[in-house]
């Protein structure tokens, strides 16, 4: 995929992830997921960067975060990742064997609406959806866990109002449809939300916005919900 053009990122809100590349395991043991959170912490410290909710799991990650007047989130995400890499490398005693990750990590742009909870819910899920825990907030390594004993990166104030009964709501299955939508989203790395703001948001960021052309569809169009809804 060819490098976007830098645009500023100030006031949206941004789905943020990476994947290990050929499969590789990042987080091996507990102390694994414990460094990147403090990486976060480190980054948050050098470069602020509102961070809205985040999921850490074996072999990828998700960041939903909020730049703000002044923030550069190709700064702050530059920063975490290089750094994160160059930990991993030399932990691993594996420095110089290449890529770690897929690529430069991306972003999705995402409506501070019901899309937004729809975005965080998918994220904060990942764990169960993986049955690695049986309810949402049993995840050391996510934004929806309120325990202590580890550094971890101070959570901003949501751009919408947090459902009373959130915890509950994480753990119960998304709809099919809500799924396709977020994972067509991540697929083309195209602004989520309502179709005028998805236009509108992908003009001012010169990104695309994955409306279906005239003419006859792509084959991936024919993607059936069920099959794209059990991706991870």
């Amino acid at each position: 995929m060819p490098r976007r053009p830098r645009v500023t990122t100030e006031h949206l809100v941004f789905h943020v992830f990476n994947r290990a590349v050929q499969r590789t395991t990042l987080f091996d043991a507990p102390d694994d997921y414990d460094a990147f959170l403090r990486i976060i912490v480190e980054a948050l410290q050098r470069l602020p960067m509102q961070v809205l909710a985040y999921v850490l799991m074996p072999n990828h990650w998700h960041l939903v975060l909020w730049p703000a007047a002044g923030q550069s989130l190709s700064a702050f995400m530059k920063w975490l990742t290089a750094t994160h890499v160059l930990r991993w490398r030399t932990a691993t005693h594996t420095r110089g064997r290449g890529a770690l990750y897929q690529g430069r990590f991306k972003a999705v742009a995402v409506q501070s609406d019901d899309h937004f909870l729809r975005l965080v819910q998918y994220v904060e899920r990942n764990p169960v959806r993986k049955r690695l825990v049986a309810e949402a907030k049993d995840w050391r390594w996510s934004s929806a866990w309120n325990g202590d004993g580890i550094d971890r990166p101070e959570l901003s104030p949501w751009p919408v109002t947090r459902p009373a009964d959130w915890l509950v709501l994480l753990n119960l299955p998304q709809a099919p449809a809500d799924l396709v939508e977020i994972r067509t989203a991540i697929r083309g790395g195209m602004p989520y939300g309502s179709t005028d703001w998805r236009e509108q948001t992908a003009r001012s960021l010169g990104w695309p916005t994955g409306l279906r052309q005239p003419g006859r569809p792509r084959r991936q169009d024919y993607t059936s919900v069920t099959e794209m809804a059990s991706e991870s």
